[in-house]
């Protein structure tokens, strides 16, 4: 009880709870999970993993013994960040992989061809992510944040899910942001174009975005022998904080996690049983038993807090699914 209740002071202490401290004091509460198992003979696709968290979680995966796939926007950075993997896990079995996730049309391919070649999936981690200083449009037109952090999920997922359910039971987990916690759905204007653009906002509202599609997306495949989460890292020192949120990592310094803090729950999650996983309370009340939840250091959270943004209706939920797998269908993709 007295662990719980220090977990959940550190929940909504933001800056505690987010940072190094929030991750270290729990590390050292009663019921903190165990560290997963071996994954030897698992294969794991990893978006976004040339740096950052996407980076941490292909070398955390490659340590447990799985055959990882890193996937970069271009060869160079997939080449690159296969490398700095060998050279931090001795043995390590990983494979670069190159696609620009903005793209519907270079989704298809890259999956279409993955497919080909690969027998088994057992894990997507659909982690990349961008935040543009102006409105930026994707090759299809769609806003750039909307297109990498909502529709490439999705199109992934959906076009890899034959093969993930030829290796079920399998996961997907979508990397999101605490921020998201301070947007509602932009109901009926689903790339925002109503709004002035603010990197920051859209950047948490796509990630809202992200989680909810992620719920319909576990309701989708449950039956499959695929389940599907979403995460939070924290405030992790990645190179997009970095590059994109200057002041905010300035003044976070002492308190900032590492990538490798930040992938902590990414890779406990990947590859935690699910035993595991069922033997954690609380759980939301209102959210399948074993799928769809949205989790930050090793725990399952709400999705809303009572100072955040509203709920979000059914009615907008579903509407905000229909959108994507119209875009989609627009190009190509066969939806769920």
């Amino acid at each position: 009880m007295i662990g719980s209740a220090v977990d959940t002071i550190l929940d909504r202490s933001i800056a505690l709870g987010y940072g190094k401290p929030g991750l270290n004091i729990r590390r050292r509460l009663p019921g903190w999970p165990a560290d997963p198992p071996r994954a030897e003979g698992a294969v794991v696709l990893i978006t976004g993993a040339a740096s950052g968290i996407g980076l941490a979680s292909a070398q955390g995966f490659a340590r447990l013994g799985a055959t990882v796939h890193a996937l970069a926007r271009d060869h160079g950075r997939a080449a690159d960040a296969a490398e700095r993997i060998a050279d931090a896990v001795s043995g390590a079995d990983v494979r670069p992989a190159s696609c620009d996730l903005s793209s519907l049309g270079a989704i298809r391919a890259f999956a279409q061809e993955f497919a080909a070649r690969e027998p088994r999936l057992d894990l997507l981690v659909n982690n990349a992510g961008v935040m543009p200083d102006e409105r930026t449009r994707s090759a299809d037109g769609h806003e750039l944040m909307f297109a990498t952090h909502v529709l490439a999920p999705l199109a992934l997922t959906s076009l890899l899910a034959p093969l993930l359910e030829q290796s079920a039971p399998a996961r997907v987990i979508n990397v999101s942001s605490g921020g998201m916690y301070g947007q509602s759905l932009p109901a009926g204007d689903w790339q925002s174009e109503r709004d002035s653009y603010s990197p920051k906002k859209f950047y948490a509202r796509t990630k809202r975005e992200e989680v909810v599609v992620t719920e319909l997306l576990a309701e989708t495949l449950r039956d499959r022998g695929i389940e599907v989460h979403s995460m939070h890292p924290g405030w992790v020192d990645t190179e997009g904080v970095r590059r994109w949120m200057p002041v905010f990592r300035k003044l976070t310094a002492p308190i900032i996690r590492t990538p490798e803090q930040g992938a902590d729950t990414v890779v406990w999650l990947g590859a935690a049983a699910s035993e595991q996983l069922e033997a954690i309370e609380p759980r939301d009340p209102v959210r399948i038993a074993d799928t769809g939840l949205f989790w930050h250091d090793r725990r399952p959270r709400p999705t809303h807090y009572r100072l955040g943004a509203s709920p979000d209706s059914d009615s907008d939920r579903r509407a905000l699914w229909r959108y994507c797998q119209d875009a989609l269908s627009w190009a190509g993709i066969d939806g769920l």
